[in-house]
């Protein structure tokens, strides 16, 4: 498997689900992949890399075959996306463990600002081909 631009997400998240569609819609050329990481493709993945299977508290994009995480996984994903995104990158200066601060912040509400599924997302047929199944 090709261990470059694949997006592991909490698939229960309703925050986590909406920012997908909102990759997907401003990445026309297809580069990134998606996986719940409560999934068999994202828990496959995880053990692969030697990645905690029972944390969900972090967007995870693995790059090149290296784990990008947190707030630094979130500035390269923006910096992939059409439009004026890229330019968020800008704040890859600012030391991680102030950029987590705030990320770390967002993930520990995410649950109670905008509430979570009983089950992962299920992409729509035309968006299938994006998601790994196994």
């Amino acid at each position: 498997m090709d261990y470059n631009n694949i997006i592991l997400f909490d698939g229960v998240c309703n925050f986590c689900n909406s920012s997908i569609n909102f990759v997907i819609e401003r990445d026309p050329n297809k580069k990134f992949k998606f996986a719940p990481l409560q999934s068999e493709a994202g828990e496959k993945i995880q053990k692969q890399f030697n990645l905690d299977t029972t944390k969900f508290d972090s967007v995870l994009l693995i790059k090149n075959g290296k784990v990008l995480s947190k707030s630094t996984a979130a500035l390269y994903i923006a910096k992939e996306l059409k439009g004026l995104w890229p330019l968020l990158f800008v704040f890859i200066i600012v030391p991680p463990f102030l950029r987590n601060a705030v990320y770390n912040y967002i993930a520990k509400n995410r649950y109670k600002w905008f509430g979570k599924q009983d089950s992962c997302m299920m992409p729509t047929p035309d968006l299938r081909s994006r998601f790994l199944v196994s």
